[in-house]
């Protein structure tokens, strides 16, 4: 009875990834109006975006389809990657808290922009833990652009440097392009923070063995 039952209504991950779908097609339908419009729109909106959330004019699920179709047209024009209908799904999974299980060169971190951005928006700081220090370094570089377009800034954090996205920065260790080396404290400022769970996890506990708050180097 219970192999039927799922056959006919469907498994309980699929009834409610099916209730997520009219969301992204509200992202979809705002594609063709936002390639119209010019650039300066896009930090333009960012700003509109954290001033309604500040006046609780809105939640961040209200700006959701809105907030996902301007990071989804950025990418397009920054880095010429265009988040499929399936990658904003996983993006609203992601946004929910929720486990998105994704293969290797599915599109993992071009689907973190987008809750990343939405997040981001409250001003408070959105962190992305990844496995190593390259991928937090490499994915800032490569998916900074995207961020920078929006007006948000975007920082790594590794073992023994932090990094602040600055397009106009060259150095000239190519490894580190667009990279400006910042203090830690600067690069937990950042709109967006990328890093490993050991670089967060340890700079929260030398935090909590500071004697001032002045001293702590994440935020509050």
């Amino acid at each position: 009875m219970p192999s039927f039952l799922t056959r006919v209504f469907g498994s309980a991950n699929e009834r409610q990834l099916k209730r997520l779908w009219p969301i992204v097609h509200d992202v979809g339908d705002l594609e063709a109006k936002l390639q119209e419009l010019p650039a300066e729109a896009f930090p333009e909106k960012t700003a509109e975006f954290k001033q309604r959330l500040a006046a609780e004019e809105v939640t961040l699920d209200d700006l959701l389809p809105e907030a996902f179709a301007y990071v989804r047209e950025a990418a397009r024009r920054t880095i010429g990657l265009r988040h499929f209908d399936v990658q904003c799904l996983g993006g609203i999974v992601l946004h929910q808290g929720k486990i998105a299980e994704m293969k290797t060169g599915e599109g993992k971190t071009l689907v973190a922009t987008l809750p990343l951005y939405l997040n981001a928006l409250e001003g408070k700081g959105a962190h992305l833990v990844t496995v190593n220090d390259y991928l937090a370094r490499r994915d800032v570089q490569w998916m900074g652009p995207v961020f920078h377009y929006l007006g948000l800034s975007v920082a790594s954090i590794i073992h023994d440097r932090s990094f602040l996205f600055d397009p106009a920065f060259i150095p000239k260790d190519y490894r580190y392009l667009h990279l400006l080396d910042v203090e830690r404290r600067q690069a937990y400022r950042a709109d967006i923070t990328y890093g490993t769970n050991n670089e967060f996890g340890f700079d929260y506990l030398r935090d909590n063995m500071k004697f001032s708050l002045d001293e702590y180097v994440q935020r509050e």
